[in-house]
């Protein structure tokens, strides 16, 4: 907002008005609201706030107060009253029209600014701008695109706007803490996204925002889960980053991963994995095929390979975890080992029958035909 004094053009025809509602004591007229209500518009698109607005306003009243023609006319004191009653009532209506042009103004702004700051948003997050007038448009809203960014996305267990408490609250939280440099918090599809420059202060910012969408003070509207793509470089690291965190959501679902915080880091061997979908898919009908000659199917046999691996094959562990006896455990890996050839016992054949069983959950198999 503008610091300097509003000049005395923002008053328009207002001396006018007085002297006329002095002199008749009439209302102020249509055109007159209208006069002063674009005033309101000049002065907030000028950058004036509107306590200085009003401030220029009054003052001027007082200024004219005594030298008007109907308070100078006055010869009686209901005179003087029915005078400074129509003039209360006109700087009342006019102070009113001027705020409504103001606030219209200023909501006009905002909603340019939200529509400008959304359309980055979608460029920086889709790598669809060209990265040089992009990164122009960065230095408004904080970011240096020429650093080192990562990304963090949180999902709730409903869809998160720019009104939802959580991402007011974390809002708040990152501008008091981090300020609004080098940080960019926005929704995309229902998810709570946060940009941070790279280096300490990336996973300062970046810790806290976790900590933040999930502790307590979020409630039960706080994220289920949040994924933290690797820090890149310039405008299509931002990009990179924020794919690596989306695809790290959707391993969690697909490999109903534990933890609600996911790092891409520590899944790096997915995309490996997946790297060649037929060499995964032949690997899977090969080593697990045969599981579906088994009775109920491939479905209890793979989960039964799931679980030990996730019990580092602690088979009283393992067992608890499948809500089953431990004699019923081992015969199960008696029968894999009977179906497939693989021993989950030898090292190297058990790690054949984890990487298949992973790469089955990767693919949807059995309920998905290879």
């Amino acid at each position: 907002m503008r610091q300097d004094r509003m000049p005395a053009d923002f008053l328009g025809g207002y001396a006018r008005m007085l002297v006329d509602v002095s002199d008749t004591g009439r209302l102020l007229r249509r055109s007159e609201l209208d006069e002063l209500r674009e005033l309101g518009e000049r002065a907030a698109e000028a950058g004036y706030g509107l306590r200085q607005l009003i401030t220029l306003y009054l003052g001027e009243t007082r200024r004219l107060w005594g030298s008007l023609p109907g308070a100078v006319r006055a010869s009686d004191a209901a005179a003087r009253v029915r005078t400074a009653d129509a003039l209360l009532g006109a700087v009342d209506t006019a102070v009113a029209a001027l705020g409504e042009g103001h606030e219209r103004a200023q909501r006009l702004a905002v909603r340019q600014e939200e529509a400008a700051r959304r359309e980055f948003v979608d460029d920086l997050l889709y790598g669809r701008s060209d990265l040089g007038r992009l990164a122009e448009r960065a230095e408004r809203f904080g970011l240096r695109l020429a650093g080192s960014h990562a990304v963090a996305v949180a999902e709730g267990e409903e869809p998160y706007d720019v009104v939802h408490p959580v991402v007011r609250r974390v809002e708040r939280e990152v501008i008091a803490r981090f300020g609004e440099h080098d940080v960019l918090l926005t929704t995309k599809d229902g998810r709570l996204v946060c940009v941070a420059a790279g280096g300490e202060r990336e996973r300062a910012i970046l810790d806290a925002f976790v900590g933040w969408v999930q502790g307590p003070g979020s409630g039960p509207a706080g994220a289920r889960r949040v994924a933290v793509g690797r820090e890149h470089v310039g405008a299509g690291g931002v990009v990179r980053s924020y794919e690596e965190a989306l695809d790290a959501l959707g391993l969690a679902d697909r490999l109903e991963l534990p933890g609600p915080v996911l790092r891409a880091a520590d899944l790096l061997v997915f995309p490996v994995l997946l790297r060649d979908r037929a060499a995964m898919s032949d690997l899977v009908r090969t080593v697990l095929g045969p599981l579906t000659r088994a009775r109920g199917g491939a479905g209890p046999l793979l989960e039964t390979l799931t679980a030990c691996a996730a019990a580092a094959y602690v088979n009283a562990e393992a067992a608890r975890r499948l809500s089953i006896g431990v004699r019923t455990l081992s015969y199960r890996l008696a029968r894999i080992k009977d179906l497939t050839g693989y021993d989950p016992g030898d090292a190297l054949q058990r790690f054949t029958l984890e990487t298949a069983a992973m790469g089955a959950r990767l693919l949807g198999w059995p309920s998905n035909p290879l």
